[in-house]
């Protein structure tokens, strides 16, 4: 039961080290003994030299050992360079496809799942939907993409195709499922739901405000903001400072941001410019993601700044459980997943109703009260044992490959 898996991401894309890998290793269990699984990524600017340095890194060597064999591929972004590209590719896989005696693709996204669609038709092998959700639409609610641009049209009726072709969904929504009937005028028959899974050994409060750290970024009696992630596309820009700026009027000069960001220096200067917040009261770093849960065990709370759009009813942003592991208090957009109806309902952070100072200044305030609750920290690690552990995610690979071989 060899299964090609089909992602849009870098390997090295917390995408793929958090959202992807975790869950090959379940679908594994759930082949016949020496069934491999085949993951197909795409690396900007990879050249031959750098696919060899990437195929023997020790990470990768051990996924292979395990039955994970990697298929970088190198990406450009959409043009006419990447039409190119996915023709090269496509050729590529349909040799791997009848070589490697592939009997199913399993894709992550719509993106992916477009590849994956193509490939169904051509080789007449059943597709899954992994973490079914729109893309075409968000990209043009927020302002990405133009109604008539050859990137919606494409996108969004290859998402119409995928969802008619399936034989099976995984959501991260039960309300997804709703959406694809409405949008799209079908469902895959078997739909399953898994929520954006953490690794809570990873994430846990044994790595909160870890003192050499602490010391390290002179955080001593600071309350942390912390951040992971980027600016724009799906994440507002200006708000979000707007939001640090009435945090500094509240706390004065024990506030401090934390960015865990790829963003530049002068990129986070001019976004502080614009809403006048002082630059001095930013830490900014980029790590691997096996340091993350280090420094983000430094934050008093988080922040996720979902655009508000209608469609990010049906994505669920990692972070947001990464952030519950570590026992932080959370502020969110409104109608984000099931995330913003979560922390309302357990009163562990604050949904903003809308984007504007009074509603930064009541969260500002709604954080404050929270984090003079005793044990605070323990009861929200509560809530993401509930709701963010891996064994639901096994549970559901494990109903959905005992379908499916039914």
């Amino acid at each position: 039961m060899n299964i090609l898996i089909i992602t849009y991401w870098s390997f090295k894309d917390a995408l793929i080290q958090t959202y992807t890998l975790p869950y090959l290793k379940f679908i594994k269990e759930n082949q016949p003994e020496n069934s491999n699984l085949y993951l197909v990524t795409l690396e900007p600017g990879m050249n031959k030299n750098e696919k060899n340095v990437l195929l023997n890194t020790p990470e990768v060597k051990e996924l292979s050992n395990s039955g994970i064999n990697l298929l970088p591929f190198r990406y450009y972004p959409f043009g006419v360079k990447m039409i190119f590209q996915w023709i090269n590719i496509f050729i590529k896989l349909l040799s791997i496809i009848k070589t490697k005696k592939i009997k199913t693709l399993h894709t992550w996204c719509t993106p992916a799942g477009a590849a994956g669609y193509i490939l169904s038709v051509l080789t007449r092998k059943p597709l899954i939907l992994d973490s079914l959700e729109p893309h075409a639409e968000p990209m043009l609610e927020g302002g990405v993409w133009k109604k008539n641009s050859l990137a919606f049209k494409l996108l969004f009726y290859l998402e119409k195709k995928q969802a008619k072709r399936a034989i099976a969904a995984i959501a991260c929504v039960p309300s997804m499922k709703e959406y694809s009937i409405k949008k799209y005028g079908c469902a895959p028959k078997t739909f399953l739901n898994k929520p954006a899974c953490t690794d809570l050994e990873k994430f846990s409060l044994e790595k909160a405000k870890k003192q050499d750290l602490v010391k390290k970024l002179n955080l001593t009696d600071k309350i942390v903001c912390v951040y992971a992630g980027k600016f724009g596309g799906s994440y507002l820009e200006k708000e979000t400072f707007d939001f640090f700026r009435k945090a500094y009027e509240h706390w004065g000069k024990k506030i401090r941001v934390l960015l865990l960001t790829s963003h530049t220096d002068e990129e986070i200067k001019n976004y502080c410019q614009q809403s006048n917040f002082p630059f001095e009261l930013i830490i900014k770093t980029f790590l691997p993601h096996k340091e993350v849960p280090d420094y983000m065990g430094l934050g008093d709370f988080g922040i996720v700044p979902f655009i508000p759009v209608p469609s990010k009813r049906y994505g669920s942003p990692i972070k947001t459980g990464e952030y519950l592991a570590m026992g932080l208090p959370v502020v969110i957009t409104k109608d984000i997943s099931d995330d913003s109806d979560l922390i309302k309902k357990e009163n562990i952070g604050y949904v903003l109703e809308n984007l504007g100072d009074q509603q930064y200044i009541n969260a500002v305030a709604a954080i404050d009260k929270l984090l003079k609750e005793q044990n605070l920290r323990h009861r929200i690690r509560k809530i993401a044992e509930e709701t963010r552990d891996f064994g639901i995610a096994k549970g559901v690979y494990k109903d959905l490959y005992n379908r499916i071989s039914l």
